[in-house]
């Protein structure tokens, strides 16, 4: 347009040369220039305008002051700022903000707050920098929220623009969202640590019973897909007579049943099943656990092999039953001790108070003649030895019942079972065999007394423990009256 302007103005003062038509036409086109950059500048202008309001609509308020003097203006203010009271102009724009700090900043946070501004702590702050940003609780309405203040050079060197904008909403969302990502992790640390402990897990649909399989890969609980299926329990009933122990088929059978899970399930957290799975031919022990899902929809049921536990759970059973033994053990001579006939004595007692018809028994009461003999005159070496061949002879007598050894010299034997059946001829193989041995001066020579259970006379098994001892006393002594 200004082209033909100034084209226009040279055609016709060459036609006019005595009127000043171009002088004229560039003074208009020139005014015309002028008006176009204007245009240009004010439609930037707006743009910035605009885009600055909008920036500023995310502060609370946004303040430009002169950093040597102090002097400041406000730009925004949000409706939630209008509570502080902050002036909107001023001189000394320091001390004004201190003195606003002391009223509206969150005591706990006070001396932190005006810690940042005085005119050297802003200059020493932003020194290098292009902005800087700290925040801080401020009581609005009588609640305290945190605020970020950043300050930040205006670009002229001399003044610098701090924004001020409420980031308490968005610290809580952040913090709950923290809090949920921290469960999250802490729920599938969790869930992966429950799952290391089974070899297989099987999530089953409750309404139609189709299932998706996870094999636990490694010790640490990670999960792989596996089968999945349209009916767990089909398969299940498909796979027992193949893989199960056939002794353990039809409680597993009836422990995988649908209406059976529900029940229990409704009353219990979890239920759960020992079994056998065989193998290459041999049997592994393995245990099923089954559960719901918090939302009821489903059934999570774990596999995992505990063939090494129960193997552990059985020796230590065994040893414990070793132990047991060993504390009923004469640790001499090897025969029970006094312990073990107590607890024999207590049982057999039981029985009888219960009225129970105990079977028929004896009790044969020993003692040592010569023991304090031999160890005075040969050491108590050779009367440990004496004991020990007491006691192997009366278990080579009664071979069918227990043999105890109540006291240093003292011995009881609890005839039962054929023994019982043969006692008067054991009795007199077993004195036979002590007057042999008081002949020669070569074996051990025990003193003997019977005593056999009559029911409805016998009230306790001491009465016939008595009848046992009173006669083995008269047996020592015609043992004596002998030498």
């Amino acid at each position: 347009m200004t082209s033909v302007i100034f084209g226009v103005s040279i055609f016709f003062q060459i036609l006019t040369s005595f009127f000043p038509v171009y002088v004229i036409g560039l003074m208009v086109g020139t005014c015309m220039i002028h008006s176009y950059v204007e245009a240009g500048e004010r439609k930037e202008k707006k743009i910035q305008d605009y885009i600055a309001s909008v920036m500023a609509e995310d502060y609370e308020a946004i303040y430009y002051f002169d950093i040597e003097s102090g002097e400041y203006l406000e730009f925004a203010r949000s409706k939630e700022y209008e509570p502080l009271n902050f002036a909107k102009s001023g001189k000394n724009f320091y001390y004004d903000l201190l003195k606003n700090a002391e009223k509206k900043v969150y005591p706990e946070d006070k001396d932190y707050a005006t810690s940042f501004f005085t005119k050297e702590a802003m200059k020493s702050n932003i020194e290098g920098k292009r902005s800087f940003s700290f925040k801080f609780r401020v009581v609005v309405k009588e609640m305290p929220r945190y605020y970020l203040f950043t300050y930040m050079w205006a670009g002229d060197g001399q003044h610098i623009i701090l924004y001020e904008k409420d980031i308490e909403y968005e610290l809580q969302a952040e913090k709950e969202r923290t809090e949920n990502q921290v469960k999250t992790v802490t729920f599938s640390q969790i869930a992966e640590s429950l799952a290391s402990n089974y070899d297989a897990i099987y999530y089953v649909n409750v309404e139609n019973s189709n299932f998706v399989g996870y094999e636990v890969n490694n010790i640490y609980g990670q999960l792989e897909v596996g089968e999945a299926g349209a009916d767990f329990y089909n398969d299940c009933y498909e796979n027992i007579p193949k893989l199960i122990c056939e002794q353990d088929q039809e409680s597993l059978k009836e422990f995988i049943n649908k209406d059976s899970l529900l029940s229990t399930l409704n009353t219990h957290k979890s239920t759960s099943i020992n079994y056998r799975i065989v193998t290459n031919g041999k049997s592994q022990y393995t245990r099923m656990t089954a559960r719901k899902s918090s939302d009821g929809t489903h059934f999570i049921i774990g596999v995992e092999n505990i063939d090494e536990e129960i193997q552990k759970e059985k020796q230590h059973l065994k040893e414990l039953k070793t132990e047991k033994e060993l504390a009923r053990r004469d640790e001499l001579t090897g025969v029970k001790n006094k312990n073990a006939y107590k607890e024999l004595e207590g049982s057999i007692q039981g029985n009888m108070d219960n009225g129970m018809d105990y079977l028929p028994y004896g009790l044969i009461v020993c003692d040592a003649n010569n023991l304090k003999k031999i160890n005075d005159t040969m050491g108590h070496a050779a009367g440990d030895e004496y004991i020990k061949a007491c006691a192997k002879l009366l278990c080579n007598i009664f071979v069918h019942s227990p043999v105890f050894r109540v006291g240093g010299d003292e011995f009881t034997v609890f005839l039962r079972g054929d023994d019982y059946y043969n006692k008067e001829e054991l009795i007199d193989k077993l004195r036979s065999q002590v007057l042999e041995d008081q002949k020669t001066g070569s074996g051990p020579v025990l003193a003997s007394g019977v005593g056999i259970y009559q029911p409805g006379k016998d009230l306790v098994v001491n009465d016939v423990f008595e009848r046992a001892d009173k006669e083995m006393y008269e047996n020592k002594q015609m043992l004596k009256g002998l030498k």
